[in-house]
């Protein structure tokens, strides 16, 4: 069981919600019906997190897996990598995820349980801060559950 979130477990944090987020990509598309119902959500769900990943392959050989600024770096090479990959409305947001996320959690020597949960809840800020008109039942819902599931 994982106790700490270093920049390795960073690695396999994107590499298995990429692969959850492809093998869901067809429901997720069907249930996208607002702000336009284009079906494309589950889509560009999966091109922004693949973008991520590679963000973070790219620099494999100078990412330290272990150290102080070590999960603050990949994190933050995930969220740059989302942002300049990002696909559609529901691309952007996750960018904002990753972006709060990554700030909050590289603000922590160690990220465990409380700070997972403070990273979650900074996710959910940046995306909330970067949508002109929130609303709920989109991702914006998924991750504020998340972060108020990981607070318990």
């Amino acid at each position: 069981m994982l106790d700490t979130l270093d920049a390795a477990a960073v690695r396999r944090w994107c590499a298995t919600g990429l692969t959850a987020l492809k093998r869901h990509q067809g429901e997720i598309d069907e249930l996208n019906v607002y702000p336009v119902p284009d079906g494309d959500t589950g889509t560009n769900l999966v091109l922004t997190l693949t973008s991520a990943q590679q963000a973070l392959a790219m620099d494999l050989d100078t990412l330290p897996d272990s150290g102080p600024t070590a999960h603050g770096h990949a994190l933050r090479l995930m969220a740059q990598g989302a942002l300049l990959g990002a696909r559609g409305n529901s691309g952007v947001i996750l960018s904002q995820i990753l972006r709060g996320f990554a700030d909050a959690a590289a603000a922590a020597p160690a990220v465990r349980g409380r700070e997972l949960a403070a990273a979650l809840r900074g996710g959910t800020a940046a995306a909330y801060t970067a949508v002109a008109r929130p609303v709920e039942g989109t991702l914006l819902t998924v991750v504020g559950e998340a972060a108020a599931a990981a607070e318990r």
